[in-house]
């Protein structure tokens, strides 16, 4: 992880899986989750548009399945832009239907607090 300017931007335990904090550091919009046990942060830009992608709700997309089978599932894992309705795995970053990536914000927790790196 290359870290250029760290900045704490929140308490570890303020961030609840399957919902976004946003936050603002010089200037910059930051969406900040927990995925697991890990904690990711995204800038607030969808590559599809430059929706604030950020403020789109989480919650799960239909799998892969047999035809004629609707199955549902990656609850609070997929973030569904708020403009047009694309959905990235929050624990990658990547579409689940393009070939795009949210833009990475290197995060970590250290002693409770959430730092981001920009």
């Amino acid at each position: 992880m290359e870290k250029r300017g760290r900045y704490s931007v929140c308490a570890a335990h303020e961030l609840t899986p399957g919902r976004l904090k946003l936050v603002e550091v010089n200037g910059v919009e930051i969406g900040v989750t927990r995925v697991g046990d890990r904690v990711v942060a995204y800038r607030n830009v969808c590559p599809h548009q430059g929706a604030p992608v950020c403020r789109g709700r989480v919650g799960g997309t239909t799998l892969p399945s047999a035809p004629g089978e609707y199955v549902y599932g990656k609850q609070g894992q997929v973030l569904h832009c708020p403009w047009h309705g694309w959905q990235f795995d929050l624990a990658t970053g990547m579409a689940l239907s393009h070939a795009q990536r949210l833009a990475t914000v290197p995060a970590e927790v250290d002693e409770g607090m959430v730092s981001v790196y920009i």
